[in-house]
């Protein structure tokens, strides 16, 4: 009977016991689809600036004692108030002109998760993510019914003119001008998804966490939902694994990329490294789509995969001291160059 119950532990990535002697470790993506070409002295030092925020702010609750949950949270949110990001404050713009966000977070131990897709009015989306897991039944919320719930948890609501940035206004009107072609340029097309911001957390009792938060793809359509606030999708974690998803969603949700990480560390074993490079460097290119994705797991590993020129990323653990990245040449200390067999043409 033992063993039964431990082997059903096992399969749901449940068998890690708390140790309060652990090494807390945080580790961020602010988006992958990052154009060298395109960056600027003054972007480039502004998003580092705002990772090293974000990273401190996480660990900072780590530090204190606090929970993944915590620290994943208050990482996101910070990211989210920042314009530089595709989550929160300067969003991209869905066809018609309008700010569509995203947010999911999931607690490893527990397997509890909450969603939120579609909502317009929330300032800081991964918050009522979160207030979906905790104050509600559910998992998923979206739209209008998600902010009723905000507003019946005493969560504000803003107006939609809060999300706006004018780079993010000119972004769509380019895309408008390319939607008016018959066939768009493959790299314009493939840009247009590309954003988000996320976050996973192992914390000082050997808890793992995930968190992911966006503004979705620009000149999206018809309340098209990526693979953000999809559990399993973009954001899954276990009592062994945590990941979060940054890149094409429709091929993230096809391959069930967060959670395919993590099974292949749980039920398979395979080092963290590998199984994430399998799924976002192999998996998801041969089927035509591309990104990256941050992971986590129980023994404070980290991997960062991504096939495109850069990803917004950076990770804090034992020393305090926060490591920042942009482009797939710098050395992070923790990432793999791109894979040679990288289509370059997928490149945004």
């Amino acid at each position: 009977m033992k063993h039964r119950l431990w082997v059903a532990l096992a399969v749901f990535g449940m068998t890690g016991v708390s140790h309060a002697a652990v090494s807390p470790v945080l580790v961020i993506h602010g988006g992958a689809g990052v154009i060298r070409r395109d960056m600027t002295p003054a972007k480039e030092k502004a998003v580092r600036s705002a990772l090293t925020l974000a990273l401190q702010s996480g660990y900072a609750q780590l530090k204190s004692g606090k929970s993944s949950l915590d620290a994943v949270t208050a990482a996101i949110t910070v990211m989210e108030d920042d314009p530089n990001f595709n989550a929160g404050k300067g969003s991209v713009f869905t066809n018609d002109g309008k700010n569509e966000l995203d947010a999911a977070i999931m607690d490893g131990i527990t397997l509890r998760a909450g969603a939120v897709a579609g909502v317009r009015r929330i300032k800081n989306p991964i918050l009522l993510a979160r207030a979906v897991m905790e104050k509600s039944p559910h998992v998923m919320m979206s739209g209008a019914g998600a902010e009723a719930f905000a507003q019946s948890t005493g969560m504000p609501l803003v107006d939609p003119s809060y999300f706006r940035t004018e780079e993010r206004w000119q972004q769509l009107q380019k895309a408008l001008k390319e939607d008016a072609h018959e066939k768009p340029h493959q790299d314009a097309e493939t840009a247009k998804h590309f954003g988000t911001v996320g976050a996973v957390a192992l914390d000082t009792q050997g808890h793992l966490a995930a968190g992911t938060s966006t503004g979705g793809m620009t000149d999206k359509r018809w309340g098209r939902i990526g693979d953000s606030p999809i559990i399993g999708a973009g954001t899954y974690a276990n009592g062994d694994c945590a990941v979060s998803g940054t890149g094409w969603g429709e091929y993230y949700i096809r391959t069930v990329a967060a959670h395919s990480i993590c099974m292949r560390v749980t039920l398979m074993r395979e080092p963290l490294k590998e199984a994430a490079a399998e799924v976002i460097n192999q998996e998801i290119p041969s089927m035509g789509g591309n990104g990256g994705a941050i992971a986590l797991d129980a023994d404070g590993d980290i991997a960062v995969p991504f096939n495109t020129d850069g990803m917004y990323r950076g990770w804090i653990g034992a020393d305090g001291v926060p490591h920042v990245a942009i482009y797939g040449d710098e050395d992070d200390g923790i990432a793999d160059p791109p894979p040679a067999s990288a289509d370059s043409s997928m490149q945004p």
